[in-house]
């Protein structure tokens, strides 16, 4: 990792990316929602308002530099400590990345904005879209997610199949599970009809692997998790887990600092 930076982390190890520089474009911890399980911590702003973070030259500059000094990674992944889709100048941030490297580009997103058409504009310029689901009924949206007041879960639900209706790449749709909250066998059977509207390339199951915004938040054993993957159809997938030694001992000091699933 190179000491400071402002803006880039990493390259650091991805359950679900590999190794992966990550581009944080969001103050902490600014979201539309405010999950349980989040590994970053407790949303101190929640909001739906877009506006410009950070300024888009002092981060092209940064990702420069960095490609200047050499970069091995399988991605760029913009993500970080809040939500990315929130920055008002995401798209911009996208073009300018793509018009400096061809390492492939992912947007790490909760998904509550696509139902906003700029928004959805803005994730179609990257290769890979990773995007949230959680609950398939408002009860569960907002026992797990405890989103914006203007956030449902059918607004979700709406936008992420709009965006699939649009966007060529693909989409790595994940499902965080945690014992207790979104486990019992109708909120998977409504996850999965969710699911099958929205199309995904790829869905992801993950647990708690960290420490998350709630201490109570409990993880799903391997097998169950492996039942419910079997149960949601041909296309899902358990996140494995990361082992340092596939990308080499240097990245075990970034690990600690920082992680994208």
């Amino acid at each position: 990792m190179v000491e400071g930076l402002k803006y880039l982390y990493g390259p650091v190890p991805s359950r679900r990316l590999g190794l992966s520089l990550g581009v944080d474009i969001v103050s902490a911890k600014v979201c539309t929602l405010d999950c349980v399980y989040c590994q970053v911590g407790k949303t101190t702003e929640k909001t739906i308002e877009r506006r410009e973070f950070v300024a888009v030259e002092p981060v092209l500059a940064e990702l420069k530099q960095r490609l200047a000094q050499g970069l091995k990674a399988d991605f760029i992944a913009i993500s970080g400590s809040g939500e990315p889709t929130l920055h008002s100048r995401l798209g911009e941030i996208i073009d300018g990345i793509k018009q400096i490297t061809d390492i492939p580009l992912a947007v790490l997103t909760n998904g509550t904005l696509l139902y906003r058409q700029d928004v959805r504009a803005d994730c179609a310029k990257a290769d890979v879209v990773l995007p949230s689901l959680d609950a398939g009924d408002e009860q569960g949206f907002r026992k797990v997610n405890r989103p914006h007041k203007d956030i449902s879960v059918g607004k979700l639900i709406s936008g992420l199949c709009a965006f699939r209706n649009e966007f060529p790449g693909r989409i790595w749709l994940e499902v965080f599970l945690a014992e207790g909250l979104n486990t019992d066998t109708e909120q998977i059977a409504k996850i999965k009809d969710a699911v099958e509207l929205i199309r995904p390339d790829k869905v992801q199951l993950n647990t708690a692997v960290r420490s998350t915004a709630e201490a109570s938040v409990k993880r799903l054993d391997a097998g169950k998790l492996q039942a419910i993957a079997a149960s949601l159809g041909a296309n899902c997938e358990v996140v494995p887990d990361f082992s340092p030694r596939h990308h080499g001992e240097h990245v075990g000091s970034v690990a600690k600092t920082y992680y994208q699933c």
